[in-house]
């Protein structure tokens, strides 16, 4: 495997779009590049799991990111039910707690024992830690969480792990301290992604790609610098190239 293909292989464009046709042009122009694609919210609630079925058709592996948040026996279900159409990785938010956790893992377990999956489709469950979004001000004041926001994504991050999930989502600046006490195996999901130059928009803790797997991160997540761009492919491509 080339370089370039692994780098690729590491990089999640956010499929930030409305409609599945918009989300299909995109698909059109990077054609070839074996990259990872995430299907947020937005995305997921207007086209419908059909669409991620359509990515998997497609080749590509995809990351759910719905953030499931919800009574254990629900995110169990939703667990079930996303596990049966057979994503890749999706995550749960970390402030559920412990049990609701393990629930999505129970989840995952149904839907393989139940023959809707196949146990080599597996998909890796993360748990949201702290948005990118999230400044220090934010979770102190408004989320009520005291203490930095570094100590809040450790502490969700070691729950994570105790409830079994195989990784997190977190700011690149909390990489290496996650890595420090959850081991290099646990897997780390970075957006707050932005090219030198680019514009931060609604992030607060950002980093360069490049700057993010230098930190030991496993995966980055991209969607603006390469969703708006007038060349999409070429913003990626040029991504790519600043990481190697």
């Amino acid at each position: 495997m080339s370089v370039q293909t692994n780098i690729a292989e590491r990089i999640m464009v956010a499929l930030d779009y409305p409609d599945a046709a918009a989300a299909q042009k995109l698909l059109e122009s990077l054609r070839g590049i074996p990259c990872y694609m995430k299907v947020g919210m937005q995305l997921f609630y207007s086209a419908g799991p059909q669409f991620v079925s359509s990515l998997k058709e497609q080749g590509y592996k995809v990351f759910l990111d719905v953030k499931m948040h919800d009574i254990p026996n629900t995110v169990k279900g939703g667990s079930e039910s996303v596990t049966r159409l057979g994503v890749d990785m999706f995550n749960v938010h970390a402030a559920g707690g412990k049990q609701m956790m393990e629930a999505a893992l129970e989840g995952v377990d149904k839907a393989l024992a139940g023959g809707g999956a196949a146990e080599a489709n597996r998909p890796i469950v993360i748990a949201v830690t702290q948005l990118t979004s999230t400044s220090q001000a934010v979770m102190n004041e408004e989320i009520g969480l005291p203490g930095t926001v570094e100590d809040a994504v450790q502490r969700y991050a070691q729950l994570a792990q105790s409830a079994g999930l195989q990784g997190v989502v977190a700011s690149p600046l909390e990489v290496t301290r996650i890595k420090a006490v959850c081991g290099s195996g646990f897997v780390t999901v970075t957006p707050g992604i932005r090219p030198a130059g680019a514009a931060i928009g609604d992030q607060s803790r950002v980093m360069t790609p490049a700057e993010a797997f230098a930190q030991g991160t496993d995966y980055v997540v991209i969607g603006r610098p390469i969703t708006a761009a007038e060349d999409p492919r070429g913003a990626l491509e040029a991504i790519i190239q600043s990481v190697e």
